[in-house]
């Protein structure tokens, strides 16, 4: 399917349901789309990322609107409505970096995508952060294989995933050492 005529659409298509529902990341796709034309690397990438946020903003509607049908009176019945608000407010506090952390790292972003309109995080601030962590992913893997083609492939299925954490965790634990200091 990499080199079908139709590959970009079938690639928005898994984006956009693996940031709500689906449990295949587009990598899977991306990765062969561009070892068959590095030239559309980046166009590849755009793709990704806007079908992934745009998915992202449908698992943010999820969690909105299906929280307060089912979720909510569920927790209000075994009561713990009043923990959750607490919850909610925590998560919130630190939306932005749950948003990175999942857009990024091999944490399922379909998780934070819900969580965020379930616990109401800014609308904005969700996009915002979704445009950046999966822009981030998918534009760093669309350009290590442009320049080195395919024998970087192994290195992103098996490692990349590992980088970007470790990135992720060195850049927390900056932004909290400076905070003590």
């Amino acid at each position: 399917m990499a080199d079908h005529p139709r590959a970009l659409w079938v690639l928005a298509f898994v984006a956009f349901i693996e940031s709500s529902v689906f449990p295949i990341p587009p990598d899977i796709l991306m990765i062969p789309m561009i070892l068959a034309a590095p030239r559309r690397a980046f166009l590849i990438a755009g793709v990704a990322t806007v079908s992934s946020v745009l998915g992202g903003m449908l698992g943010y509607f999820i969690g909105a609107f299906f929280y307060d049908a089912i979720g909510a009176p569920v927790l209000e019945a075994m009561g713990k409505g009043g923990s959750m608000a607490e919850f909610n407010n925590r998560f919130n506090d630190f939306g932005f970096w749950a948003v990175l952390v999942a857009g990024l790292t091999p944490f399922p972003y379909k998780v934070i995508t819900i969580m965020s309109g379930w616990t109401g995080m800014p609308l904005a601030t969700f996009v915002a952060t979704s445009i950046l962590a999966r822009g981030l992913r998918f534009f760093i893997v669309s350009a290590l294989l442009w320049k080195f083609g395919a024998p970087v492939r192994a290195f992103i299925e098996r490692r990349l995933g590992l980088v970007f954490t470790a990135f992720v965790i060195l850049l927390i634990g900056g932004f909290a050492a400076l905070r003590f200091l």
